[in-house]
């Protein structure tokens, strides 16, 4: 019972950052791709516009983990939170693969996706 606590307190935490961060891009996309880990890109009238729409996709993400939170089994929301974790490592490689910061690359990004398999994984093996 303690172990459902605590992974669903995670899904939840995850689920409200993403959310956070999405909004973030969407009211202030250039000083938030400054954390992400990659140079900045060249200054041009549609570069926030662009970053902005990482914000939206960030916002759905975080959304649909609350929705299944609310309407669906423990074990699908470790599934959701299992195939959601593909984005912050894909984030990155691809930071890495830039040669942009491994400090964000793997504090940030790897990490995150670290604790989302991590609570993905009782909610797999117990979800009822």
């Amino acid at each position: 019972m303690k172990m459902d606590w605590l992974v669903n307190g995670i899904a939840l935490l995850v689920a409200l950052a993403i959310i956070a961060i999405g909004t973030g891009y969407i009211a202030s996309p250039m000083t938030m791709m400054r954390g992400f880990g990659l140079p900045l890109p060249d200054d041009g009238p549609n570069i926030p516009w662009w970053l902005r729409l990482k914000g939206v996709r960030d916002i759905v993400a975080g959304l649909l983990v609350l929705a299944f939170m609310v309407w669906g089994t423990q074990r699908e929301i470790g599934i959701v939170l299992l195939v959601e974790a593909i984005i912050p490592i894909g984030d990155m490689l691809l930071i890495l693969a830039a040669k942009g910061s491994s400090k964000s690359a793997f504090g940030i990004h790897g990490l995150t996706a670290v604790i989302m398999v991590l609570a993905a994984i009782p909610m797999l093996i117990g979800g009822h």
